[in-house]
């Protein structure tokens, strides 16, 4: 099976979906925030290996706190998948915190700036313009 092969992007997007599922609704482990969404899930093309990107919303703390409860659930979660799925293999899982949403919200904040500092620039230039004439 290719790693982009429409088989492999489906099986991603079920254990995704399935993982999703488990973390809001099966999971009591006080340490997994409740504001904690997987973002991506990318399965090996032997069905042996799973890495699953999770966001949390909160502080680094916080992330930490659930990136432990996460892995100590992982067997949990796995026989869980087993269950719901029906695959060759079930997936071990291995969870990474994914910084891609507020990489992107610092980036959109820093373009907000410059926009507005550029706007600022030109009425500024052309108030100047409007006087010399």
């Amino acid at each position: 099976m290719r790693k982009n092969s429409i088989k492999n992007t489906r099986i991603n997007s079920e254990v995704m979906r399935e993982i999703s599922q488990i973390i809001r609704t099966e999971l009591k482990d006080p340490r997994v925030s409740t504001m904690t969404s997987v973002t991506d899930v990318n399965v090996t093309t032997d069905l042996k290996y799973c890495t699953v990107y999770v966001s949390v919303l909160g502080d680094k703390e916080e992330a930490d706190k659930t990136l432990e409860g996460l892995r100590k659930a992982g067997g949990f979660i796995r026989y869980e998948l087993a269950h719901r799925l029906n695959l060759r293999n079930t997936p071990e899982l291995k969870f990474v915190i994914d910084n891609s949403l507020e990489y992107g919200m610092k980036m959109d904040k820093l373009i907000d700036e410059v926009i507005s500092k550029d706007t600022k620039k030109h009425k500024e230039e052309g108030k100047e313009d409007e006087e010399t004439l």
